[in-house]
């Protein structure tokens, strides 16, 4: 079942208080440092509402989201059901690659693996570790993985404890266009 825009805001208003793992941040912080970043940087309204959105599953997973924990939550799958019907591709797909985006740039970028914060490097080796040759060149010829690395970009900034953002319901007017943008009209009625 798609979860509607208010459906959506109401998990981060309940659950988003909770801190993002073991980072000094809460998991609404977070993604707001995060669409604040896309929306700075002028990105679509699309990445804006993946970079909102990109750790939704962690608000959807059964235990919180813990530095310590030997195992992969799978945030970037698991909300993806309850988005699917509500938001395009070109939200859905930067979400569902943001994980293997650091994997890619952890393979490619000299010193990006040491630039992050221990938790990530935790849920790297959680999530598989590097890419190798192979896979990264897989990943990046994906369409979106560009878009996948540029919210990942955001998403390892968007760890300031007490950093100034937009406020979640500021968010609500890009969320409700593009999930009016996606709705399929109804199927016409035929006369009788």
């Amino acid at each position: 079942m798609a979860l509607s825009v208010n459906e959506i805001l109401a998990l981060y208003e309940a659950r988003g208080r909770n801190m993002y793992g073991s980072e000094q941040v809460s998991q609404t912080e977070h993604a707001l440092q995060c669409a604040a970043a896309a929306m700075q940087s002028g990105a679509s309204s699309e990445l804006i509402a993946a970079s909102l959105l990109h750790d939704i599953g962690h608000l959807m997973a059964d235990r919180a989201h813990r530095n310590d924990s030997k195992v992969d939550d799978v945030h970037q799958f698991l909300a993806l059901p309850f988005l699917r019907g509500t938001f395009p591709d070109a939200v859905l797909e930067p979400i569902r690659l943001h994980v293997d985006a650091k994997r890619y740039l952890c393979h490619v970028e000299k010193g990006y693996w040491s630039r992050l914060s221990e938790a990530s490097k935790h849920s790297l080796e959680l999530q598989g570790g590097r890419f190798s040759a192979i896979g990264a060149e897989r990943f990046i010829s994906r369409a979106w993985a560009w878009d996948a690395v540029r919210l990942r970009r955001w998403d390892d900034l968007a760890k300031k404890p007490g950093a100034a953002t937009p406020l979640l319901r500021d968010f609500e007017p890009v969320l409700c266009s593009l999930a009016l943008s996606h709705k399929k009209p109804a199927a016409a009625i035929p006369a009788v």
